[in-house]
């Protein structure tokens, strides 16, 4: 399993929201790129960031965090948050962003993204309420089912898949795995799971779940429920 430390950026600051309501974000730092320099030293390998606002206006609006936090790390970089064109995307890759996340124009316009997996290396982001997919900062709710639209996807080079059960992000409640199953098994792509990571209890039994290769931790890093060096150190012994 890849454990992948998550930075979400409100105005410049990293926050977390809880269930995607702007309105509930608590701040963490007002220096992301600190952040993102220590879960380096803790032994990360890969970085989540998502633009909070960028995913509401459609287009990005924490470009100079996100660039402060390329500069200050080494780390693999996939972010996600408003990107909507071939331009941004171009941007975000020559920035240095290692893997773009593609969420609502997914659901909206998926030909495009086909058209992009050709070309970069993307991830669809998979959003969901109650099995169906949220888009535009989750503001929106589609009437396409989850495991459609990861299926759409099955035959196009993605680079990964990242699923959220919205009803479980930032509430410490412990991951929906059998929604994170689900999407993975639909789509047969590389799957990450995102939302409500409670505890590192949780790790092995996702990893048991065929087709999921990594998770997202947010909240559960910020309030403490995680230590992530004590567990990159456990994850190295076992890999040596």
């Amino acid at each position: 399993m890849e454990i992948i430390p998550a930075i979400d950026l409100k105005e410049g600051q990293a926050v977390r929201l809880t269930k995607g309501l702007m309105e509930s974000a608590k701040i963490y730092s007002d220096e992301p790129w600190r952040l993102a320099k220590s879960f380096e030293e803790l032994g990360a390998k890969w970085l989540h960031i998502v633009d909070l606002n960028g995913a509401f206006a459609g287009e990005p609006k924490n470009l100079e965090s996100i660039r402060q936090i390329r500069e200050s790390c080494n780390l693999k970089i996939e972010l996600g948050g408003g990107i909507r064109d071939e331009a941004t995307i171009k941007r975000y890759v020559e920035l240095g962003v290692d893997r773009i996340i593609l969420g609502s124009v997914a659901m909206k316009n998926p030909e495009f993204v086909k058209e992009m997996a050709s070309r970069y290396k993307i991830a669809v982001g998979i959003d969901a309420k109650e099995g169906y997919v949220a888009a535009e900062g989750w503001a929106e709710t589609g009437k396409v089912k989850a495991t459609e639209l990861a299926a759409l996807f099955r035959e196009v080079p993605l680079d990964a898949i990242i699923c959220t059960d919205i009803s479980k992000d930032g509430t410490l409640e412990g991951i929906n795995r059998e929604f994170t199953q689900a999407i993975a098994e639909a789509s047969g792509h590389y799957t990450i799971a995102s939302g409500g990571l409670a505890s590192e209890e949780e790790i092995p039994l996702l990893a048991q779940a065929k087709g999921v290769d990594g998770v997202i931790v947010g909240k559960a890093f910020y309030e403490g429920r995680i230590d992530l060096g004590a567990l990159y150190k456990r994850l190295s012994g076992c890999l040596n």
